[in-house]
C-alpha cells in the first residue's frame, strides 16, 4: 500500500475530504439522503468497498472516489444486507469480487420489484431506481459462518451474524495493529445505527437482533471502532445500549 497516496487521499480537499479515516488504509463516507456508510479498506493487492448506495451514479462516485483515496480501482465488494441503499450502486464496479451473506443473491433476484418499489418509496428517482435494479450485480462469492478475504498485507475478515435487522446481515472486521496503537474497525452495516433508532422493517427477526449484536461486541471487543450503517462512529459502550434497548423494545434477553 502507498502510505503516501493514502495520506493525500485522506488530507485532501474536494472529493476526498469527504472521507473520514479510521486507520490506516481503512476509510469511510456518509451519505446524503439517508446518512448511509459506505467503507473501503486497502491492502497492497486489492481494495474493498463496503456497500455500493442507491444508485448506480451515486456507485459510480463512489468507485471513483475511492480510487483517488488510494490510487487503485476498487477489487473487493461487500454487501451488509439487502436494503436499497447498500446495494443499488453495485453494477458500477465492474470487475470486482462481490460478497454477500449466503442466500442474499437469490433473495436480490427474486425481490427485484420491491427493491425498486422501497428505492421509489424513499425519495429515489423512479427511473434511476429501475435502471440500479435492471443491472444489479448478485454477490459471486456466499459467506456462511466467517471468510477472510486477502487483500495483500492485510486480510479483512467477513461475518455472518443475520438474520437480525435484515435476513442477511454480514459484518467486516479490519483487523487493528498492536504495536501501533491501531484499534480494529469493525463494518456493521444496519445492525448498528447512530443517527436514528434502528429500523426494524418486515424482513427483521427482532428475536435474534440482540444476540447478534452480542457476537459483534465478541468479534470486534472492547477497543474496536463500530462503523454504524448510519451516523457516526461508535464504541463498545454504545453498541452495548442499543442491544439492551433493542431487548426491551421487543421483549427478548
Amino acid at each position: 500500500m502507498s502510505s503516501d497516496g493514502e495520506e493525500a487521499g485522506m488530507n485532501g480537499d474536494g472529493d476526498r475530504a469527504r472521507w473520514e479515516r479510521l486507520a490506516p488504509g481503512v476509510a469511510r463516507r456518509r451519505l446524503p439522503g439517508w446518512d448511509a456508510t459506505v467503507g473501503a479498506i486497502a491492502g497492497e493487492t486489492g481494495v474493498l468497498v463496503v456497500d455500493t448506495g442507491s444508485t448506480l451514479r451515486e456507485g459510480a462516485e463512489i468507485r471513483r472516489e475511492v480510487t483517488e483515496l488510494f490510487g487503485r480501482r476498487p477489487t473487493h465488494i461487500v454487501l451488509t444486507h439487502p436494503h436499497f441503499d447498500h446495494v443499488l450502486g453495485t453494477a458500477a464496479f465492474a470487475g470486482c469480487e462481490v460478497y454477500g451473506s449466503v442466500g442474499l443473491a437469490g433473495l436480490l433476484e427474486r425481490e427485484r420489484d420491491e427493491l425498486h418499489g422501497s428505492a421509489v418509496r424513499q425519495g429515489v428517482d423512479a427511473d434511476a431506481a429501475a435502471e440500479a435494479v435492471d443491472f444489479l450485480v448478485l454477490p459471486h462469492h456466499p459467506v456462511t459462518g466467517e471468510l477472510a478475504v486477502d487483500l495483500g498485507d492485510r486480510r479483512v475478515l467477513l461475518a455472518d451474524l443475520g438474520p437480525a435487522h435484515s435476513s442477511h446481515d454480514l459484518v467486516v472486521l479490519v483487523p487493528g495493529a498492536p504495536a501501533s496503537g491501531e484499534p480494529p474497525v469493525v463494518f456493521c452495516g444496519d445492525l448498528v445505527e447512530e443517527s436514528g433508532e434502528p429500523q426494524a422493517g418486515r424482513d427483521a427477526l427482532p428475536g435474534r437482533w440482540p444476540a447478534a449484536l452480542d457476537r459483534l461486541l465478541d468479534l470486534g471487543g472492547e477497543d474496536a471502532r463500530y462503523v454504524p450503517g448510519h451516523g457516526a462512529v461508535v464504541d463498545a459502550a454504545f453498541v452495548r445500549r442499543q442491544r439492551a434497548e433493542l431487548a426491551a423494545r421487543f421483549g427478548v434477553a
